[in-house]
């Protein structure tokens, strides 16, 4: 069976057995054309809940699965890959947080939407890397812990200077590996390129770039941009979405060290075995831990 016949048979499964098949962005290009939808994580679960379909492939990490299921808890949801995790979610556990709540009485916890359920349950706010500045300028709280992600939350707190923001050590690993050292390199042999990063890579970094956002503002950034000429920085598998889908421009990838390995883990073999023979793993969360974690991700819909 070659890509092509195993595309039309996940096409033609999927109908039959009415499964929505969700795919993150950083998800390969053979994996895209057979997905109902392609995105960002929370984007992602907002299309899931909205879909008809009561049964939902999530191609992406566990983390992303687990929030397709806290807004859809009526579906059944699929993680084809099941080994395919989130370190940067990984490094913040329930217990940690407590002992930093504790730690810092009267801080509103707000929790990138990168991160476990059970941390959820214990976080006040969640967001997104496309919301966390507006989210965090319109909470009424002042003093605020952001976890995980420093590099996300330098970024926030950079602009919203009137709010206390307090970090913690952590991070993505895929984006710390981009350096200025990358940033000089590419600028100097595409001095013409524009530079598009996202606010999870170093905060040196991030300060160099022409523009900085989530993976799908980057790619809008793309499309929309007059430029001809782009430099990427963020997973590179989007320097390849965007060669496909504007072969009029040209990307360049920050750095050849920019590969999420744990969003390559899941294939299309994966994704086929998982419509044709339901394997993968099905998600399952306790009504009492939904319920709890929803409420930082209603406040973070409340919020913007």
């Amino acid at each position: 069976m070659n890509i092509k016949e195993m595309q039309d048979e996940i096409m033609r499964i999927k109908k039959e057995k009415d499964i929505c098949i969700l795919a993150h962005a950083y998800q390969s290009h053979d994996i895209w054309e057979v997905a109902d939808y392609v995105g960002d994580s929370f984007g992602l679960a907002q299309r899931a809940a909205e879909a008809p379909q009561k049964t939902m492939i999530m191609c992406g990490v566990r983390f992303m699965a687990e929030t397709v299921k806290l807004l859809s808890p009526e579906k059944t949801v699929y993680l084809p890959e099941p080994d395919a995790g989130c370190p940067m979610a990984d490094q913040i556990d329930y217990d940690l947080l407590a002992a930093l709540r504790e730690k810092n009485p009267g801080y509103t916890v707000v929790a990138y939407v990168n991160t476990t359920t059970e941390v959820k349950t214990l976080s006040d706010v969640c967001v997104t890397s496309s919301s966390a500045v507006k989210i965090v300028k319109n909470m009424p709280e002042k003093d605020i812990l952001f976890i995980p992600d420093c590099n996300l939350g330098s970024w926030v707190k950079k602009q919203v200077p009137e709010k206390n923001i307090k970090l913690v050590s952590g991070g993505c690993p895929t984006h710390v590996r981009v350096t200025v050292k990358d940033v000089e390199k590419a600028k100097a042999a595409h001095p013409n390129a524009l530079l598009l990063v996202h606010p999870e890579c170093l905060k040196e970094v991030t300060e160099l770039a022409d523009y900085a956002g989530s993976t799908t503002g980057i790619m809008d950034y793309a499309a929309k941009s007059d430029a001809k000429e782009f430099i990427i920085g963020t997973e590179n598998s989007i320097v390849s979405h965007l060669q496909l889908a504007h072969p009029e421009k040209r990307f360049y990838a920050l750095s050849k060290d920019c590969v999420c390995h744990n969003m390559k883990m899941t294939t299309l073999g994966d994704v086929y075995n998982c419509v044709v023979n339901g394997e993968g793993e099905s998600i399952t969360l306790t009504e009492e831990t939904m319920q709890k974690a929803r409420k930082s991700i209603d406040a973070m819909l409340r919020l913007g």
